[in-house]
Formats: C-alpha cells, sequence, structure tokens
C-alpha cells in the first residue's frame, strides 16, 4: 500500500502558489497549457477518488477528457489542493487496494489504481514545477511507487506497448535521480525548462 499523501501535499502547496497569469504557460506536456494540467489534475482526483472507494460517478465512467482551461472555476487554488487531500485520504484504506475498480471507463486492479494515481500525482507535480520555474522535491517512497507502475510499459518491450499514455522513453545518465529516471521513462525530458 502506497501513502499518496506527501506528494499531494507537496504538489497542493505548489497550486496555491501559481496565479492566474501562469495558466497560458506551456509545460512539458506538449498537448497542455499549465490551466489545462490542472483541469486534467481535477479531473484524475474526482477519478481515482472514486476508484478507491469503488464508486461510480463521472470518473468511473467513458474515457478520461481532456484538461481544459476553461473549465477552471474561480477557487481552483484552493479547490484542487482539497481534492488531491481527498484522493490521498481514500488511498489510505486498505480496501481501496483489493479487488476491482473502475477508473476513465476502464476497469483495473485496486492495486494498480492506487500506482496509476501515484504515478499521475508525482509526474504531473514535476509537470507542474517545472512550468512553474520551481523545484520538485518528491519522496523516495512516492517515486518509487510510480516508478513500479511506468515499469510495466518500460523496458525492452515495443513503443507500441505504451499506448498513448506515455512517449518514446528518454535516456538518463546512470547519476541521474529516481526522479529523473522516471520523468525519462515516460517519455518526458527530465532537462525540460520553461522558455525564457
Amino acid at each position: 500500500m502506497l501513502d499518496l499523501g506527501p506528494a499531494t501535499t507537496q504538489l497542493g502547496a505548489l497550486i496555491r502558489e501559481l496565479d492566474d497569469a501562469q495558466l497560458d504557460d506551456p509545460t512539458p506536456c506538449t498537448d497542455y497549457a499549465l490551466g489545462d494540467l490542472l483541469s486534467h489534475l481535477e479531473d484524475m482526483s474526482v477519478a481515482f477518488t472514486q476508484a478507491a472507494r469503488k464508486e461510480t460517478g463521472p470518473g468511473a465512467e467513458g474515457g478520461p477528457r481532456p484538461g481544459d482551461a476553461a473549465r477552471l472555476e474561480r477557487g481552483w487554488r484552493e479547490r484542487l489542493p482539497a481534492l488531491l487531500a481527498g484522493l490521498a485520504a481514500a488511498w489510505r484504506d486498505p480496501a481501496a487496494w483489493t479487488g476491482m475498480t473502475r477508473a476513465g471507463g476502464v476497469e483495473l486492479p485496486g492495486e494498480i489504481g492506487g500506482q496509476v494515481a501515484m504515478n499521475e500525482v508525482v509526474t504531473h507535480g514535476w509537470d507542474v514545477a517545472r512550468a512553474a520555474g520551481r523545484p520538485r522535491h518528491v519522496d523516495e517512497a512516492s517515486v518509487a511507487g510510480a516508478t513500479a507502475f511506468v515499469a510495466l510499459f518500460s523496458g525492452d518491450g515495443s513503443a507500441a506497448d505504451r499506448g498513448d499514455a506515455f512517449g518514446p522513453e528518454i535516456p538518463v545518465t546512470a547519476e541521474a535521480s529516481g526522479l529523473d529516471r522516471l520523468i525519462g521513462m515516460t517519455g518526458r525530458d527530465p532537462g525540460w525548462a520553461r522558455p525564457a
């Protein structure tokens, strides 16, 4: 069982520091500006909180909708950290990690659902930090939990095995941090920086 709390707390604190002027800024997610990514994080938080609780609802059915900054409502700086805290709380229940559940129209084991949620928080937290020009410090257990999921689609498998969830892996040096290795495994450049 993973504790999503450290990663969600750190991401929530980062989100509270953002301002509206940054919502159009580019991110390492090439299809998303920062506001779009925050919208995706809202949807993901709801979907995987429902998945932990084995609930049905908009997050359980249908494929994930693309992030869209136009859906961010006033108060997003407070609402999104609260949703992230709720996500972490839901996955602290041991029952969340057992049996089957649904998220984004996909049926999956609870354990995998928790790993997906951890990966979303850690990886997109890195995206948000990079877009905002801030450091992203993530505890080793959170990085390891996210890496365990991404590793299922990495290594000797072909790019086709990765579907559209991740881009082609980007190699990193042997000295790279665990977070940089994870980021490279997801197809992101660990050296990405927001344009000057």
